[in-house]
């Protein structure tokens, strides 16, 4: 099948525009009258569910956390972007465009990430409206750093921690509608299957996560916003409860999954330590604005102290490889160069894989207390974990797995191949193609939340009769039964190998098979292994505790059960994908340089996968991209 994205035609500056007045509108009266369901209550979903509150619509939000607080949003730490150009060094949003089109190795929908770049500037006028703390200049103007991938400055921060300040804006906008009971909130609750009657979502089936209870709810339409799946590597940077439970329950309902090989790496985290480790840990790239990343140039001064390391005996080779760019080359760009170094046996720390990040130069040059002003939190994370003073001497850093660019296939309006459902921030695949650019994350998370939703789902709603169905339909009463079948036969396994054994099983077949480098080798051993351990899970796994009380064994068994699953998908996606492109690395296809060969003749086009059961094939249906704006060229940061 070929897929209609549905993007505007026309001149792209006025796109969003034009589409804005030509879709339909739902009086105010009316409003009141639908009810939307929000699963998820991160930037993307704390933001849609405060906007549609605000307008009017009867909302229910839902949250696994005990609040919506709590959401992994709180994790992003170094920036947002948008074309303020409040620098006056060139940027636009032509060129915020431009730079995310190109970040994403050309695999991206052209119309969204204008949209997207268009929308930026209004986010931080909301945001600051709304009290977050940015940080300013000496003159009190808002202030602004670069990250990976531009050659600008355009990202807005609050020191090392502005996902948590931007979601505590978001948090209190969504209260507000909650206090004005326009918002209902329901936290403690996981989804666990998608209501469809008559190829429409309709609705969700849930956990209460304290009593143990079932639940069904009913609405005239659905958004998805539960972040990103990369917790399928089982070692990443996001809070162990990440999951792809929501759209992969989505996805057996009938909803594509788009370009789900597309994971990035983060070049800027700490190694890891130790194999009873549960996560890694994020240092900001923002990091990088003021860290010279390197390694030795001798194999033999790897075990020496960095300080004793004299510069001449330094390789800088991001500045090297990369000149225009330097430190600020794009993720994954940066991470692939720090496994090479590692691979060439220059790697540092115990493990011997890691890289070192240095701010000699920089408080050489602005002094220790102006870095830390811009990023003393991160240098303290950064000690309580590894017991190195990061002013002292370098910080290590490494590669892992950190964010989604795949996700739900959606259309212009952020709406999934099933009529009704809708998917917003990393659950769906839009707007970054194979890579995502630093500090875009929480752009696009508040640019769905703010300013799509709101007026896109009103086209959606003024061709729906509100009510029409309930949660007395007899589908409501079959997902409820279906999910209490799933759990009992969970519960019934009594194995001898816990969800954690099986988790890090997996876990090591993705990092090493569909990893950084991916190649038809692996990714075939990879196609081999996840059956077995899937096989294993259902035979062998020993989950304790009831189904009527608070079982966090349980929750995690559901969650695997999915990974295990989902990671079929992914491998066949990236097996099928004969080319190299963001972060979707195959080492048949690369230059002369080792740097990523796109073929755009034959895989240009968003590649959405229709599940067809567990160990069954999946369908391919083909979105093809054009690019009208934004020429394609070889990606070049040199």
């Amino acid at each position: 099948m070929i897929l209609d994205g549905k993007a505007p035609t026309g001149p792209i500056e006025t796109s969003w525009d034009r589409h804005r007045f030509d879709m339909k509108l739902v009086n105010p009266a009316n409003k009141r009258k639908y009810k939307i369901l929000v699963v998820g209550t991160g930037l993307a979903g704390g933001a849609a569910a405060a906007s549609l509150g605000e307008l009017g619509y009867n909302v229910e939000a839902f949250c696994y956390q005990d609040s919506p607080r709590r959401a992994h949003s709180i994790a992003a730490q170094g920036g947002i972007n948008a074309a303020k150009n409040y620098p006056s060094d060139g940027d636009s949003v032509y060129r915020l465009f431009y730079d995310t089109v190109k970040g994403g190795d050309f695999r991206a929908r052209e119309a969204d990430v204008w949209r997207l770049a268009q929308v930026s500037n209004n986010i931080i006028d909301q945001c600051v409206a709304q009290g977050v703390p940015f940080a300013r200049d000496y003159a009190g103007y808002l202030d602004n750093r670069s990250f990976g991938g531009a050659q600008v400055s355009r990202t807005f921060y609050a020191r090392g921690q502005t996902g948590q300040q931007l979601l505590l804006g978001a948090y209190s906008a969504l209260s507000r509608q909650i206090k004005n009971k326009t918002v209902k909130m329901f936290a403690r609750r996981e989804m666990l299957d998608l209501v469809v009657v008559d190829g429409v979502a309709k609705g969700i089936a849930c956990r209460n996560l304290i009593t143990g209870e079932i639940e069904s709810y009913w609405g005239d339409a659905v958004i998805l916003a539960t972040g990103g799946f990369v917790n399928v590597f089982y070692l990443s940077t996001n809070a162990m409860g990440c999951s792809a439970t929501a759209i992969w329950r989505a996805s057996k309902k009938g909803a594509y999954m788009a370009n789900p090989c597309y994971t990035q790496i983060h070049p800027t985290c700490i190694p890891q330590h130790g194999d009873k480790q549960s996560k890694l840990t994020l240092m900001s790239e923002s990091l990088r604005n003021d860290g010279r990343v390197w390694v030795p140039k001798k194999a033999e001064d790897c075990d020496k102290h960095p300080n004793d390391i004299p510069a001449e005996d330094r390789d800088y080779y991001l500045e090297r490889k990369y000149p225009s760019f330097g430190n600020l080359a794009p993720r994954d760009i940066a991470s692939r160069a720090a496994k090479e170094q590692c691979d060439d046996g220059r790697g540092v720390g115990d493990t011997k894989r890691g890289v070192y990040l240095d701010f000699k130069t920089s408080i050489e040059r602005v002094g220790q207390p102006m870095i830390a002003q811009r990023y003393g939190n991160l240098f303290e994370m950064y000690e309580k974990i590894t017991d190195e003073n990061g002013y002292e001497r370098p910080m290590r850093i490494y590669p892992a797995p950190h964010y989604s660019m795949g996700g739900l296939w959606v259309d212009y309006h952020c709406m999934s191949n099933i009529p009704g459902l809708f998917v917003l921030g990393e659950a769906n695949f839009s707007v970054h193609g194979a890579n995502r650019l630093g500090a875009s994350a929480l752009m696009q998370g508040l640019a769905d939340g703010y300013f799509v939703i709101p007026y896109t789902i009103a086209q959606y709603m003024a061709s729906v009769k509100p009510g029409e169905i309930t949660d007395e339909h007899p589908e409501f009463k079959k997902s409820v039964e279906d999910v209490k079948g799933e759990i009992n036969k969970l519960l019934s396994i009594k194995g001898k190998k816990t969800v954690g054994e099986l988790h890090r099983e997996l876990g090591s077949v993705m990092w090493e098979d569909v990893g950084m480098a991916r190649s038809e080798a692996s990714l075939k051993h990879a196609l081999q292994r996840i059956p077995e351990i899937r096989e294993e899970f259902w035979k062998n796994v020993n989950v304790t505790g009831e189904s009527g009380e608070l079982n966090q064994q349980l929750e995690n068994a559901w969650r695997l059960a999915d990974f295990l699953e989902f990671a079929e998908i992914m491998t066949t996606d990236a097996l099928h994908r004969e080319e190299s492109c963001g972060g979707h690395f195959r080492t048949e296809h690369q230059t002369d340089d080792g740097e990523a060969m796109r073929d755009d003749e034959n895989f240009c086009y968003v590649g959405a996968w229709e599940f067809k059961g567990a160990g069954v094939k999946p369908e391919l249906h083909k979105e093809p991209l054009k690019f009208e704006n934004v020429k394609l060229a070889v990606r070049s940061y040199k």
